[in-house]
């Protein structure tokens, strides 16, 4: 069974077309880049995966079933300014608040929660600083708990909106190993970024998206620079270009 499938997805916002026509499948082990210009619809596509978002047609099948808001197979990690992070909580219990739809707002969290925040930390080396309020964190750091907070729901799937937007390179290289053996594990992947290169070299399939799929397949098989051209709106003299060749 498929983790993912889109077909012909239409999505608005504030009444103006947004995606048209959108089809996409994941399969599990996959980790897919999802690549496009600013404005191009992918952080929308993210958000009507998760039902944060209405579509105007089409669906979306999260492992044969309608999305709906809260399923614990799906783990988000959103860019890092959506996360208030002046709130006076520690990281360990900012990466527990991924488990708040599934421990309830009233119950207290038990013993699986915590091993699951545990294992979540172990995963991205912050165990050592659990105690440490998120708002001491460095920019690399947050990024992490963001990761942890969607690893401790344990999720078959996992969304990840520019994770290495603003990184240093050990700190990329830490979750890009990260994401290589979730996928190797048996999660899907999906991730939208700017990182060409990276997104090249490591996902084993990329989907260009500018409001609707422009291309889709293994790094090596979308090497027509007229795809990239039509996603991106470039030139032929473009530097990405020059990229994709050298890639």
């Amino acid at each position: 069974m498929r983790a993912l499938e889109v077909d012909e997805l239409d999505v608005d916002l504030g009444g103006r077309p947004v995606l048209r026509d959108v089809r996409l499948h994941l399969e599990p082990g996959e980790l897919v880049g999802l690549l496009g210009p600013n404005g191009a619809g992918k952080t929308t596509l993210l958000r009507t995966v998760l039902a944060l978002v209405r579509a105007r047609d089409g669906q979306v099948l999260v492992e044969g079933k309608p999305s709906r808001p809260g399923r614990a197979a799906i783990g988000y990690v959103p860019q890092r300014h959506e996360f208030t992070w002046d709130f006076p909580i520690s990281v360990e219990q900012a990466v527990l608040t991924g488990r708040i739809g599934r421990i309830g707002l009233l119950r207290r969290p038990g013993v699986a929660d915590w091993r699951a925040v545990g294992d979540a930390l172990d995963r991205v080396q912050l165990a050592g600083l659990r105690r440490r309020p998120v708002g001491e964190l460095s920019g690399g750091q947050r990024q992490r708990v963001l990761v942890a907070r969607a690893l401790a729901l344990a999720p078959r799937i996992l969304l990840l909106d520019e994770p290495f937007t603003g990184l240093d390179m050990p700190t990329q290289e830490l979750l890009g190993d990260l994401f290589a053996s979730l996928a190797v594990e048996g999660r899907a992947v999906l991730m939208t970024t700017h990182d060409l290169v990276a997104a090249m070299e490591s996902c084993t399939r990329l989907v260009l998206l500018n409001r609707t799929v422009i291309a889709d397949g293994r790094p090596d098989e979308l090497q027509d620079v007229e795809v990239w051209m039509r996603t991106f709106g470039v030139s032929e003299t473009s530097p990405l270009l020059k990229l994709v060749r050298a890639t």
